[in-house]
């Protein structure tokens, strides 16, 4: 189930990327899905099949390991300011990482909802839908 989950997601990704406007560099918008991906998706947690990332298990870590995953969470901020995506949407993913990792530091329940907020993959569909509007 978590497997199917994974592939169907990236399979589904990489059809949104496909439609992107030509203008749009798809290889960088590859790249904000393969760092969501694995920072949100990348690993599946046996007999459940819920998906998580590095996101989370970082988040184990006490302080420094929430500050990583953030900080690894700005490169998509930053590959999207290079795609040319508005201040406002630029805004609305620093938000949802700043939630993440402001969470993240609350013992045990930060590291649920590290695992349920999934920011990274928030911002990657932030980035498609704004790119997909410009058509």
């Amino acid at each position: 189930m978590g497997e199917e989950r994974g592939s169907e997601f990236l399979a589904e990704s990489n059809e949104r990327i496909a439609r992107l406007p030509e203008s749009v560099d798809r290889a960088a918008v590859k790249r904000v899905l393969i760092v969501a991906y694995v920072l949100d998706e990348g690993v599946r947690v046996p007999f459940i099949g819920y998906r998580i990332g590095i996101d989370p298990l970082l988040g184990i870590l006490p302080g420094a390991g929430d500050v990583l995953s953030g900080g690894l969470s700005l490169y998509i901020v930053v590959e999207a300011a290079r795609l040319g995506v508005s201040v406002t949407t630029l805004l609305r993913m620093i938000a949802n990482i700043s939630l993440d990792v402001v969470a993240g530091t609350i013992p045990v329940v930060g590291d649920l909802f590290d695992v349920v907020w999934k920011a990274n993959t928030r911002n990657f569909e932030l980035v498609v839908e704004e790119l997909t509007a410009e058509t």
